[in-house]
């Protein structure tokens, strides 16, 4: 499942795990603090940075889209695509002729964002308009994964991040579908969490002025109902795992 194509097409030689996915291919390290680097250092508004673990897989974890960004030839490219999370293991998946996964394979250097908007800070002077948020950055070079084992348990992880329950529902992938895949992992060691929260921070002089209003417009992204697809059987049943997104 990636916004720049995904390829699991319909093809009748199924493939499946030799071991349980529910088993992580490694276990995870125990929730170590955040160790900031010369590069995940927050220095501009630093008392925003968060140095909890927790927080780091709170983002990632309630997110549906990270932003890869990576030096392509001599351009910086950027692409939204989605992502699965086990234990401190990010995974992306896309197409094997993608240049940008080609590239993070070969050990170029990226860097993964994921930010979720909570609330628009209206202030009463431009200057201190904001937005609150939570937001991660990673960074790190990528690896390729090329044991079976654990291609299946990243492409696993990445479905059931953005639609759980549907791993064991829908039909696995084939060998063809899974050679035509990319499956790219990134270690979570070297990331950074920064979260803004509260009401605007106005200068004193624009609050005793008065006159203007001030406060916060919250953001929130929901689930709406499910829309069948039009090829279902006439009155067929949603899925629990469906109306429970």
């Amino acid at each position: 499942m990636a916004l720049a194509g995904c390829h699991l097409r319909a093809h009748a030689e199924q493939v499946t795990a030799t071991r349980s996915l529910e088993t992580p291919i490694a276990a995870p390290r125990p929730a170590a603090p955040l160790s900031p680097t010369a590069r995940s250092t927050v220095r501009r508004g630093a008392g925003r940075a968060r140095s909890d673990r927790a927080e780091l897989y709170a983002v990632l974890d309630a997110g549906l889209v990270c932003h890869l960004g990576i030096v392509l030839g001599d351009a910086p490219v950027v692409l939204p695509t989605v992502y699965g999370r086990v234990g401190d293991t990010l995974y992306v998946h896309g197409s094997t002729g993608a240049g940008t996964l080609r590239a993070a394979a070969a050990g170029a250097p990226v860097c993964v964002t994921v930010t979720h908007v909570d609330g628009v800070v209206y202030a009463r002077s431009v200057f201190h308009f904001s937005m609150n948020y939570r937001s991660a950055v990673v960074h790190g070079r990528a690896r390729l994964v090329t044991d079976h084992d654990e291609r299946l348990a990243g492409l696993r992880a990445v479905t059931e991040h953005v639609a759980p329950g549907s791993w064991d529902h829908a039909r696995p992938p084939t060998r063809k579908e899974l050679a035509a895949t990319a499956v790219l992992a990134l270690d979570l060691a070297e990331a950074s969490v920064k979260v803004r929260s509260g009401p605007p921070v106005d200068d004193d002089e624009d609050v005793a002025a008065g006159g203007r209003w001030a406060g916060v417009v919250p953001v929130r992204t929901v689930f709406d109902t499910p829309q069948p697809c039009t090829l279902l059987p006439t009155g067929a049943s949603t899925p629990d795992h469906v109306l429970t997104r």
